[in-house]
C-alpha cells in the first residue's frame, strides 16, 4: 500500500464529565495556564501539519465547547458522543467513513491529555505509517507492580507482578479507520469492555506496535493532576 497517499485524521472523545476531578465543569474545560484543557489538547494536534481534520465527540448537553476560540482556529468537526469512550470514538469513525478512505489513518487522543508533545505525535505517525496494524504511544513501567483486591480504602495486595515488558498505555493511538471501526463494532456486538483503541484491535487478533512516549503525557483524572499539568505546560511554553 502506498503510504504517501493515505491521509491522517484525529479523533478527540470529549463527551465525559470527569467527575473524579470534582470541578464545577467537565475536566476538559478546566482552565490551566490560560486555556481550557481541551484547547491545549487541540492546539497540540492542530500543530501536526499531516493531520487533515480533528473530529471532536461531544455530549449532547455540552454547552462549553461552542464558546471556545479553538472551534474557529482549527479544522474541527463536531459529532455527538456517547455514554462510553468507545461510543464516542465509534460515532466519530462513522462520520469519518463518509469523507475518508477506510485505509486512512486515525489518531485517537484523550481530551484530558493536554501535555502531549507535538513532536511525539509526529514521531508516532512517522514510525507507524509503514506498519501493517498501527499502534500507540506508551511508557515502560518503572515501579514495582502490585495486584490488589478490595476498594481503595481496604485494598490488600494479592501478588507482585513482574514489571518486565509491562507498559503504560498512552495516547494518541493510531490505527486505520476501517480496522478500528470493525474492531470497536465487534467488541460492542460481543459486549466486551473497551478501555482503549488498542484493546479493541487486540480482540481482532492483531498486534499493535508501541512507541515510547514521555512521562509528561499525563491524563487529568484527579485534582492533583491539574497542578502537574500546569507545571508541564509551563515548561513547554518556556521551551524546556
Amino acid at each position: 500500500m502506498n503510504t504517501e497517499t493515505t491521509k491522517i485524521w484525529a479523533i478527540v472523545p470529549a463527551a465525559g464529565v470527569g467527575s473524579r476531578v470534582g470541578a464545577a465543569v467537565p475536566k476538559q474545560y478546566i482552565r490551566v495556564n490560560g486555556l481550557s484543557v481541551i484547547e491545549h489538547t487541540l492546539n497540540k494536534l492542530a500543530a501536526c501539519e499531516s493531520i487533515e481534520k480533528i473530529i471532536v465527540a461531544l455530549s449532547q448537553e455540552d454547552e462549553h465547547f461552542i464558546n471556545l476560540s479553538t472551534i474557529n482556529a482549527h479544522p474541527i468537526q463536531i459529532v455527538e458522543g456517547g455514554k462510553e469512550r468507545s461510543d464516542s470514538v465509534l460515532s466519530a469513525l462513522e462520520y469519518l467513513k463518509t469523507i475518508a478512505d477506510d485505509n486512512d489513518w486515525v489518531l485517537v487522543h484523550d481530551a484530558a491529555r493536554p501535555c502531549v508533545l507535538t513532536e511525539d505525535i509526529n514521531r508516532l505517525i512517522s514510525k507507524l505509517k509503514p506498519h501493517e496494524v498501527g499502534g500507540i504511544l506508551g511508557l515502560p513501567v518503572k515501579d514495582t507492580m502490585k495486584r490488589v483486591t478490595g476498594s481503595k480504602m481496604k485494598a490488600q495486595i494479592v501478588e507482585t507482578i513482574d514489571r518486565e515488558n509491562m507498559w503504560h498505555a498512552l495516547t494518541p493511538q493510531m490505527f486505520r479507520i476501517g480496522t478500528l471501526y470493525d474492531a470497536i463494532t465487534e467488541c460492542h456486538k460481543n459486549k466486551l469492555i473497551v478501555t482503549d483503541e488498542a484493546s479493541a484491535i487486540e480482540q481482532l487478533g492483531l498486534k499493535p506496535a508501541i512507541v515510547e512516549g514521555r512521562a509528561s503525557n499525563i491524563k487529568i483524572t484527579q485534582p492533583d493532576d491539574i497542578q502537574l499539568a500546569a507545571f508541564y505546560l509551563g515548561l513547554q511554553e518556556n521551551g524546556q
